[in-house]
């Protein structure tokens, strides 16, 4: 099932939990605009190459729609419209004054040098530097981009409507980006663990972790709950996995990491099979890569008793199943990765009002907000009878369709 097809579902059975009128349920699932425009860029050999950018803006009720841009080659229009729409639902979550968006373009940024990527970049924000803006549409970074990126886009942007730090956010310190930006969605994470976990007389310290992805997120995350006495046992990437039963020295796997840009051939672990890294026996399962990594072929095997959705749609509706007959609880992604748009916010904030926080301050902000957000969703499992995924989506979707509803919808 694609990530379009199980949003859509997941957001039905929203839909129908909380008695939407199917007006306003067919209403709130359509896009409010679908962008896709061609980006042609000389290559550095002077060569032509063309590529396809995509954007689209979900929903706005609540405020000016945000979302990542990714470059990845398997970049397509469902795939970008399942990731606005749950983005949508994300910002409702943690109660920040949000809509959804989500853009692409379908390329391979490992294939392209820093200056084909500045000017592929420039190109995709010249094309859709009308539609997106400061209180319409912010873009964020995503897999394949990154700080860099978004300064390319704040001075593309700035070019046409004058110097305007906000209409980004993930940006370089020096231009306005927030601290505590790079390590937010990781941190995120933890909080939302450390919420979930004391809903069950546990904690961080006492548990066995195994975290997939040892990118951006799951570095952040490995290293915090390194840090606070949890046992990170396997991690993998696309280079590799590693396994240690003692528990994995975090801080000498992301110097190695840095070294030599790989997992493999560290000292501190024995290497293992990426596949089997979903079922190693654990306590606590983080996806934090790509989508769909739980399914119904591996369902069944995996031996975590808690499972924290660091990833977009890391877990198919029919993986979603058969885990939770076999009692795993699952953190959903709507909710758990929450802290990159949560700080991401912070940085849109601190922008328009030209007063920057310090790195205290927006982590103290990021802990309230998440387990605010936590303890919202209980509520919303407690007054429907469902899970905490149903919780999650219940309260989004909830939320958007009252903003929707006290905005005139009717008329």
């Amino acid at each position: 099932m694609n990530a379009l097809t199980a949003t859509n579902r997941n957001f039905r059975h929203a839909a129908r939990l909380l008695g939407l009128d199917s007006k306003i349920e067919k209403s709130l699932l359509i896009p409010f605009r679908e962008i896709k425009v061609e980006c042609t860029i000389p290559k550095d050999d002077g060569s032509l190459v063309s590529y396809v950018g995509f954007r689209v803006q979900h929903d706005n009720a609540r405020g000016p729609m945000k979302g990542g841009i990714r470059y990845h080659p398997e970049v397509d229009p469902d795939e970008v419209n399942a990731l606005a729409q749950l983005m949508t639902w994300k910002t409702a979550v943690a109660d920040i004054p949000y809509g959804g968006a989500k853009g692409g373009i379908g390329c391979n940024p490992k294939d392209l040098s820093r200056s084909e990527l500045e000017r592929l970049t420039r190109v995709f924000t010249q094309k859709i530097h009308d539609l997106i803006g400061v209180h319409t549409d912010v873009p964020a970074p995503d897999m394949g981009t990154n700080s860099q990126t978004m300064a390319w886009i704040l001075d593309e942007y700035s070019k046409f409507h004058g110097y305007s730090p906000a209409i980004v956010t993930g940006k370089p310190i020096d231009l306005g980006g927030s601290l505590g930006r790079d390590a937010a969605t990781g941190r995120g994470v933890v909080y939302a663990t450390e919420a979930l976990l004391a809903e069950y007389g546990k904690s961080i310290k006492d548990l066995t972790f195994v975290i997939q992805g040892f990118g951006n997120v799951g570095s952040w995350a490995a290293k915090l709950i390194h840090e606070r006495g949890g046992r990170v046992i396997a991690v993998s990437d696309i280079t590799g996995a590693v396994k240690n039963p003692n528990g994995i020295d975090i801080l000498k796997l992301l110097t190695h990491k840095e070294s030599t840009g790989s997992l493999k051939d560290f000292h501190g672990g024995e290497a293992m099979n990426q596949n089997e890294l979903l079922v190693h026996e654990c306590d606590v399962l983080i996806p934090c890569a790509l989508g769909g990594v739980l399914n119904r072929e591996n369902a069944a095997d995996v031996k975590a008793k808690f499972i924290i959705e660091a990833a977009n749609h890391p877990t198919d509706p029919e993986a979603d199943e058969i885990l939770s007959k076999k009692g795993v609880i699952i953190l959903p992604d709507i909710y758990a990765n929450a802290g990159g748009v949560t700080v991401s916010y912070f940085e849109w904030v601190q922008n328009i009002q030209g007063f920057m926080w310090d790195e205290e301050k927006v982590n103290e902000e990021l802990r309230r907000y998440m387990t605010r957000a936590f303890r919202n969703v209980k509520e919303m499992c407690k007054s429907h009878d469902c899970n905490l995924r149903m919780g999650a989506f219940t309260l989004g979707v909830n939320r958007v369709a009252r903003a929707t509803l006290l905005r005139g919808w009717e008329a």
